[in-house]
């Protein structure tokens, strides 16, 4: 029997490509040196396309594949999915969330204490000599008691949620509804930001939540405030946040993703008080293999003609 063939936007872990490559025939678009020529060969033939959140599939790629039935994503966000091409031609489009969720929390909680600690620094201090030369590290801020905001309380936000509960936190949350959680729901984003010490940005991205942090969110944090971004890049203005970390109207910001990646902006590389981090919410051993799982599954349920085990549309 034929295997079905798939378009593979991005590489895979070889844990995940050996089975791919087992049960169907796997069409490698990010090895080719010529991605048009590449896609306007086999995009006839292909049946599924294989991608990352962040690298998606757009419409001309979607457009290139007329036998195309179904777009497995390996991560929770499929907002470089083309959603409105896919309805329009009744693509099926799948996700792997759940299996994420509690790594992408534990680094973000794990981001705000290494940026509220000075934990970076202090251990430059002590390699470098200067706990001998020069006696204590500057005093830092607590973590403890204070205000948090978390922008988004769906899954990954609700993990947070709860990591935070347990240093005694005040917790707040925004999103277009309240939830049944113990947290105090305030809509507006300004108003969120006003009242958090920390805050964190949890938004599942759409059109509709580009920028949803702009230079009125980020000037209410304020000075003494820092910015959590576990999310997506598009989801705050990144021009306005370099503004403010670089004239101090923000305290601090801890960042996992950016505008450009992994070309970003090289502004945020002369801040002391940026958090840089590679995108690796994910970056376990455990989860990336639950990931690979997957979107494995999916792309059998759906040959197989069974139903889609996380379906997004």
């Amino acid at each position: 029997m034929t295997k079905p063939q798939i378009l593979q936007v991005g590489p895979y872990p070889e844990w995940d490509q050996g089975p791919l490559d087992q049960a169907f025939t796997m069409h490698r678009l990010f090895a080719a040196s010529d991605k048009a020529a590449f896609l306007a060969t086999v995009g006839p033939q292909v049946r599924a396309i294989a991608t990352r959140g962040e690298l998606g599939a757009n419409a001309a790629m979607i457009a290139a594949c007329p036998l195309l039935e179904v777009i497995s994503v390996y991560g929770v966000g499929y907002d470089a999915v083309d959603l409105a091409a896919c309805r329009a031609r009744g693509i099926r489009v799948t996700n792997t969330p759940d299996v994420l969720t509690n790594d992408v929390a534990d680094l973000g909680v794990a981001m705000m204490l290494m940026q509220a600690r000075g934990m970076l620094g202090a251990e430059r201090w002590v390699r470098d000599g200067s706990w001998a030369a020069k006696g204590l590290y500057p005093l830092q801020r607590k973590v403890w008691g204070r205000r948090a905001g978390i922008l988004g309380l769906g899954r990954i936000g609700q993990a947070v949620a709860t990591r935070l509960a347990g240093f005694g936190m005040d917790i707040a949350y925004g999103g277009p509804r309240p939830k049944d959680v113990p947290w105090d729901y305030i809509a507006d984003p300004v108003a969120l930001a006003t009242r958090s010490d920390f805050l964190f940005v949890t938004l599942a991205a759409s059109p509709a939540t580009r920028h949803t942090v702009g230079r009125d969110v980020i000037a209410a944090l304020g000075p003494e405030g820092m910015l959590i971004n576990i999310s997506r890049a598009s989801n705050i203005d990144e021009a306005a946040l370099l503004d403010a970390l670089e004239t101090g109207a923000l305290g601090s910001a801890a960042l996992d993703v950016f505008d450009g990646e992994p070309a970003l902006n090289p502004r945020f590389l002369a801040l002391p008080n940026v958090l840089l981090q590679p995108h690796h919410a994910s970056g376990t051993i455990e989860t990336r293999k639950a990931m690979g799982q997957l979107l494995r599954d999916n792309l059998t349920a759906h040959f197989a003609g069974q139903p889609l085990r996380t379906p997004v549309l």
